[in-house]
């Protein structure tokens, strides 16, 4: 009898564990696009264009970007980790939801095809892009970011028509010190000289 009182009361201290052990965790709280939409609207639109395909050659476009790797971003640069006067203020004031939000929306608009420019440097783009410089070690850029230039969701963001000045400008920043969250970009760019990263950036914008 006494063997079997205590198991019946080690029994009873066990199956509370193993209850607690089998909740599923918290599903994460779903983005809600239409204030990801009026955010955008009121903060973003100006610089990155109604649906996220800006107009300017300065300022990214972000349709269709990863919505995952945009809230990185707007983290980093509330952060300071990414360094831009401008990017920094806009975010200061954004919470986590908000940055879900927004990413979500944003990245669910469609991009607009673009196209390269220069057509002396288009064979030398797309060698770099697809095969990258083998004698100093430089990584063909397809292979993270697809040869479609679509990226690799959470990890690597959409190239695929991304304004070339913009590209240049992240590509020089990266090279220069300027730009410091992302180890695998500034061991890249800091091999590349100009006219390599000019060449890639227009390649960039044509891709589909």
């Amino acid at each position: 009898m006494k063997l079997i009182a205590s198991l019946l009361i080690a029994a009873a201290l066990v199956a509370p564990a193993l209850s607690n052990a089998a909740e599923p965790a918290a599903p994460a709280a779903k983005a809600d696009l239409a204030k990801g939409e009026a955010t955008y609207t009121a903060i973003c639109a100006s610089c990155h264009g109604a649906d996220g395909n800006s107009g300017s050659p300065a300022y990214p476009k972000l349709a269709q970007q990863h919505p995952d790797y945009l809230v990185k971003q707007l983290q980093e640069f509330k952060s300071g980790k990414r360094a831009n006067a401008i990017m920094s203020g806009m975010a200061a004031g954004l919470s986590d939801a908000d940055m879900k939000n927004v990413s979500a929306w944003v990245g669910s608009k469609e991009s607009k095809p673009n196209f390269a420019k220069e057509k002396d440097l288009v064979v030398l783009g797309e060698r770099i892009y697809r095969g990258g410089i083998a004698d100093r070690q430089i990584a063909a850029c397809a292979g993270c970011h697809t040869p479609t230039g679509a990226g690799i969701p959470s990890q690597y963001p959409r190239l695929s028509g991304q304004h070339a000045d913009y590209a240049v400008a992240q590509l020089v920043a990266f090279r220069d010190g300027v730009r410091k969250n992302s180890a695998q970009m500034t061991g890249v760019a800091a091999k590349m000289n100009d006219r390599e990263i000019k060449a890639v950036s227009d390649y960039i914008a044509g891709l589909r």
